[in-house]
């Protein structure tokens, strides 16, 4: 079979659909189960039928979406199944053509297929990384999707999917080829061509001269400079319009420092930049998308490393806004570099709204598992509108309690705060603990929206589903960009 063969991916409904081909590929009750994919050969086109179930007419939004998302998923994976070893170094430079069928949801068909083709490895054999940064000309996709009918839906989904591909793409990379000066550079040559977008790199003497002292404390082990890195997308008619901000942890490997993570499993610490990943992400499709926002985006960078002037537990630091922190484990680093990047954000450039990303704990991991990301808001309208953007896109989110009662574990040392406070609610004491560094939530009446995420436990697939393979999630790009869309009142 030669890569010029031509793929047609079918959502099919047999409550609605008859063709005795098709059910004649589906024995016993496999139609009635949604996602079951079969593989059509009929040179020179390939269909690829997945099922919607048998239920599918009776489902509406949310739900809806997310079969048709389940079932164009599982028909491109079986797609990729059966055309296996086609892409191999003597035909690389062929593309595999596949239409879409797209008219039940332009939007979340696009996502699903661009979700469901990619695939993070940097084997050599049989096909070299499109990953590798020694290549001089990228490797193209497998696939190349297009649907029945153009639309600007399909078009959105696509930049949806693009952009949590590229975080499931930096959170991957291993930690030598994703530092943070190469972060920087990754993240500039994304943001080539795209209008009102200004980038600025700022280095360790710089956030010195701010008191940025908490986020330093956690560079001092390592040899890797670290960088804060900010993104501004101007796309409201006033410039001057108050933005929305994300800030994102950005732990480019985290070994825990002097308090030394277990070996075991200590490789996937190259994701504790996850949070960080997501936020640029989701600000290049906002971007791209021209939504008509503005937007502050800042990451802070650095490893966590136990080398000779790595910070001690028991250290304390002035922390930006002047209070003392205990660092009692240098292992709950990420609050401390999110500590100072929130502060900056908060008061450099006063946001309406400021939502912080980290894969900050392993207590969220064990709370929610890796199917929802911990949400700890000071605002009911933001945790709504979060949950609602979450739900349509199904990149879910799970409110959790931020409440003064687990203060007393953290307010305990001999400092303000304490960078721990222990096992009992341990998300929620971090939560509680990056609060503190939110500025305008001190009075009554606050002036500014505050959500704390935790992806913790949605930075990884563990197992494969309809729509993803094994590895890094991506999460929470497409809740964060559809929070934005709807924010905007963009149809």
């Amino acid at each position: 079979m030669s890569t010029q063969a031509q793929v047609r991916i079918v959502p099919y409904n047999p409550s609605t659909v008859s063709s005795k081909e098709i059910e004649s590929a589906f024995p016993g009750d496999s139609l009635s189960k949604v996602g079951t994919a079969r593989v059509l050969w009929g040179p020179p086109t390939i269909t690829a039928v997945s099922t919607l179930g048998d239920k599918f007419d009776n489902k509406k939004g949310d739900e809806r979406r997310e079969i048709i998302r389940k079932t164009v998923g599982s028909a491109v994976k079986a797609v990729k199944v059966n055309l296996e070893g086609l892409n191999t170094k003597e035909n690389i430079k062929e593309v595999i053509q596949v239409e879409v069928d797209d008219a039940l949801d332009p939007h979340a068909a696009a996502v699903a297929a661009h979700l469901a083709a990619f695939e993070f490895n940097l084997k050599t054999n049989p096909v070299p990384s499109r990953f590798n940064p020694n290549l001089k000309q990228p490797i193209p996709e497998k696939f190349q999707f297009r649907p029945i009918k153009p639309s600007r839906e399909w078009e959105r989904g696509v930049t949806y999917a693009y952009s949590q591909n590229l975080a499931r793409t930096l959170a991957d990379l291993p930690a030598n080829m994703m530092t943070p000066t190469i972060f920087c550079e990754r993240v500039k040559k994304e943001f080539e061509g795209v209008a009102n977008v200004e980038i600025i790199v700022r280095d360790e003497k710089w956030a010195e001269l701010k008191g940025m002292n908490t986020f330093l404390s956690v560079t001092h082990g390592t040899s890797e400079p670290a960088k804060l890195l900010e993104i501004h997308y101007k796309g409201a008619e006033s410039k001057d319009e108050k933005p929305v901000a994300f800030v994102g942890k950005g732990i480019t490997f985290d070994s825990g420092g002097i308090s030394l993570k277990p070996g075991e499993g200590m490789k996937l610490m190259r994701g504790d930049m996850g949070g960080a990943a997501a936020v640029v992400s989701a600000a290049l499709a906002i971007a791209k998308l021209k939504l008509p926002v503005n937007l502050v985006t800042v990451t802070p960078l650095t490893e966590n490393m136990p080398g000779p002037a790595a910070t001690k537990p028991g250290d304390i630091v002035y922390a930006m806004n002047g209070k003392t922190v205990e660092v009692d484990n240098t292992d709950a680093e990420g609050r401390l570099v999110l500590s100072d990047a929130i502060y900056y954000t908060g008061t450099e450039y006063k946001p309406h709204t400021l939502i912080d990303v980290a894969t900050l704990t392993g207590a969220m991991m064990i709370a929610v598992g890796e199917h929802y990301s911990g949400v700890f808001s000071s605002s009911d309208e933001l945790w709504q509108n979060l949950q609602e953007a979450g739900a349509h896109e199904y990149d879910r989110f799970w409110r959790m309690p931020l409440d003064e009662d687990y203060g007393p574990q953290i307010y305990s040392s001999n400092a303000d705060l304490c960078n721990t406070g222990g096992r009992p609610a341990g998300s929620c004491t971090a939560a509680l603990f990056l609060k503190n560094f939110v500025p305008g939530l001190e009075t009554d009446e606050p002036t500014i929206k505050w959500a704390h995420i935790d992806i913790a436990g949605a930075m990884g697939v563990t197992k494969p589903r309809a729509y993803m393979e094994k590895g890094m999630s991506g999460a929470p790009v497409r809740g964060l960009i559809e929070y934005v869309r709807r924010l905007s009142g963009t149809a």
